[in-house]
């Protein structure tokens, strides 16, 4: 054999040797799903009235979340207002809930997941929750006082575009709540009601339905808007509670 060649072979044998002797690279690591930066307490809790709207009302707070990466848990459990697990959270809706749902270690967590910065989004009947409860009061925006018989149909006027269809208003069939009070001195409202189209009305021509409020570091937001099932599957509802959760979370600066 030539004695090149023979070197070669020789040079590339060695080569070979070398390369299986390398320690072979270590594996890549496992992918893992991503862990979302936020989670949202969906709590459901019903001391009276319980709406049959409420399994929606937790599908679409699911889903609108999932568009943002909040991650959902859902509870009826009122042990689960400690300061421990409420730590884990960026915001907390009451969707629906109705009568007492918190004892006093409870409220007194609340008040403190709000003070340090979390945020609160309160639908429909949120408003007839906790009446003897000042600070809950205040948050909310307003209680409920009554509301006409079965649902009515009503125009919305929401205080900006981008939610309607068309320009600011967006007709809308449900059940509309009074409040005990007008709350639009002490709140940024957002959308009203024309009492002028429906029977029942109690609140006059200035007849708020939904708005928000800072409140001790936090943010509240609130629709009165969400007794009716069928709702919840309604393109301009849902871009309304959109609004509500990314302010609620501090996505955005306007709610």
């Amino acid at each position: 054999m030539h004695p090149t060649i023979k070197y070669l072979l020789a040079s590339s044998l060695l080569a070979a040797v070398c390369a299986c002797a390398k320690p072979a690279p270590p594996p890549a690591p496992a992918a893992t799903e991503a862990s979302p930066a936020m989670r949202m307490l969906v709590f459901t809790r019903t001391t009276g009235y319980r709406h049959d709207s409420i399994p929606d009302a937790v599908e679409t707070l699911r889903q609108l979340a999932r568009a943002d990466s909040i991650a959902v848990d859902v509870s009826e459990d009122p042990a689960d207002f400690n300061p421990d697990n409420l730590a884990r959270y960026r915001l907390v809706a009451f969707a629906n809930t109705t009568g007492d749902v918190l004892d006093p270690a409870g409220r007194v967590a609340m008040e403190a997941f709000v003070s340090a910065g979390g945020g609160f989004i309160g639908i429909h009947s949120a408003a007839d929750t906790e009446y003897d409860w000042p600070w809950y009061g205040e948050l909310v925006g307003a209680w409920f006082k009554g509301h006409p018989p079965g649902l009515q149909t009503t125009r919305v006027e929401f205080d900006r575009d981008g939610i309607a269809p068309e320009g600011r208003n967006w007709t809308v069939t449900d059940e509309i709540y009074n409040y005990r009070d007008n709350p639009r001195d002490r709140v940024h409202v957002i959308a009203s009601v024309d009492e002028g189209l429906y029977e029942g009305g109690e609140m006059g021509d200035d007849h708020p339905i939904a708005w928000c409020h800072e409140r001790n570091g936090g943010r509240a937001w609130y629709t009165g808007l969400g007794h009716d099932p069928a709702l919840y599957a309604d393109a301009t509802y849902r871009r309304h509670l959109a609004r509500g959760l990314r302010y609620a979370a501090g996505l955005a600066e306007e709610c």
